[in-house]
């Protein structure tokens, strides 16, 4: 059994930072041309926020109980609220690959830079205190959660919406 944990007991940055992150990211999605179909959107924003969700469910609670996410260790309500944080996210993932049209090898740079980009977000949340690592965890054991999250995700997004299988309208 893992002992409870208290990091901070008021509103500060960590919300601030779940908060700001959200709405900045999500916020341009009314800014940027619509290119993705509705079930697009809804597929991307659904597996941002699920598979950060699982991730996070799959190493930061017992048994590996890596680290913990907010004020303390146990789940709150805006530890929920965190894990929408990833819905934009999910969103801009796949929009800027299908907007760029990353084919081929290009896929593996582009996971590469994405992986690069949420180190650099997980980092900025690590300073504001959203994350709290323990049990011998750092920051650098993210690395290869995301390639693999967003290797799903992306594998997933094509097998879903493959053009060759849903036909040329489906972004109509």
């Amino acid at each position: 059994m893992t002992d409870f944990a208290t990091y901070d007991t008021g509103f500060n940055a960590n919300e601030w930072f779940v908060i700001a992150a959200f709405v900045i990211a999500a916020s341009f999605i009314w800014v940027f041309p619509r290119i993705l179909s509705p079930l697009e959107t809804c597929y991307a924003l659904l597996a941002g926020m699920v598979f950060g969700l699982i991730a996070d469910h799959t190493i930061a609670v017992p048994p590996l109980d890596l680290y913990d996410v907010g004020d303390d260790s146990s789940f709150t309500l805006f530890d929920l609220f965190s894990y929408v944080m990833y819905a934009p996210f999910g969103y801009w993932f796949i929009y800027w690959h299908v907007r760029m049209r990353i084919r081929g090898a290009g896929t593996a740079l582009y996971i590469v830079l994405w992986t690069i980009f949420g180190f650099g977000l997980e980092w900025l949340g690590e300073l504001a205190g959203v994350f709290h690592y323990k049990n011998g965890y750092r920051i650098e054991h993210s690395v290869p959660v995301y390639l693999f999250v967003q290797s799903l995700h992306l594998a997933l997004y094509k097998l879903a919406f493959s053009r060759d299988r849903l036909g040329k309208s489906s972004r109509g």
